[in-house]
């Protein structure tokens, strides 16, 4: 399904959200608060490279690998790669988040966005991010959610639920992949259930920021200095 959408998911990602998706990455970037010179940071499900190149932008001297299952997605971020000069401070790598090919803690962040959704697995996703960080590197995960406040919660499901379908059929000419996409944020978990499988997992500090009333959220915790086992 992703890479059927791959061609026209940027599009539609900045249609749908007003443009906003792009000021959200740059927010997620900001919470990863990295503090070691030449960090190396891991995007799970990285897609089309849009929070991998967000970041390399952000973080000068650091190096991003993007990891995704759809090859078409990745050909895509690898072209976009090529038109910027702080590209090459990226490399995008077939394959599973929930078999990530790395050594354990190797990373001094690691970073998702609009994936936890897709998930199958969470506590087996956030276990796999807590093992692949050095101790003291920081999760963020940037994800939809169901708004809980009257009225914004009434006018984005209206929007969300039942028009965002027909602009991905109108657009993508794929209503199934965008009433996946309204499925799966009208059934997701809160926010607050998120962060708590994330304490669960072992991670400190775990903090939520929320956006249009809580649509939009993003997570954020840190591996302690004295690891302890996840």
């Amino acid at each position: 399904m992703f890479s059927r959408i791959a061609d026209r998911y940027d599009l539609l990602n900045r249609l749908i959200s007003f443009h906003f998706d792009t000021f959200w990455r740059k927010k997620a970037v900001e919470a990863l608060a990295l503090r070691r010179r030449d960090p190396i940071v891991l995007d799970l499900g990285s897609g089309t490279g849009d929070l991998s190149l967000t970041a390399a932008r952000e973080i000068k001297d650091g190096t991003i690998i993007g990891l995704d299952f759809s090859l078409r997605m990745l050909q895509l971020a690898q072209e976009k790669k090529r038109r910027l000069p702080y590209g090459r401070r990226t490399a995008f790598i077939l394959g599973s988040a929930l078999a990530p090919p790395f050594k354990d803690e190797v990373f001094d962040a690691v970073m998702t966005a609009f994936v936890l959704r897709n998930i199958p697995d969470l506590n087996l996703f956030f276990r796999l991010a807590y093992r692949l960080l050095r101790p003291g590197g920081r999760l963020v995960s940037l994800d939809m959610f169901p708004p809980s406040r009257f009225p914004f919660s009434f006018i984005y499901s209206f929007y969300f639920y039942r028009l965002v379908p027909w602009i991905g059929a109108a657009l993508a000419h794929d209503r199934s992949a965008y009433q996946y996409l309204s499925d799966s944020v009208k059934t997701f978990d809160s926010p607050e259930t998120i962060a708590e499988l994330i304490r669960r997992t072992g991670f400190e500090g775990v903090k939520v920021e929320k956006f249009m009333s809580g649509a939009v959220c993003i997570h954020g915790g840190e591996k302690p200095r004295m690891t302890k086992q996840a």
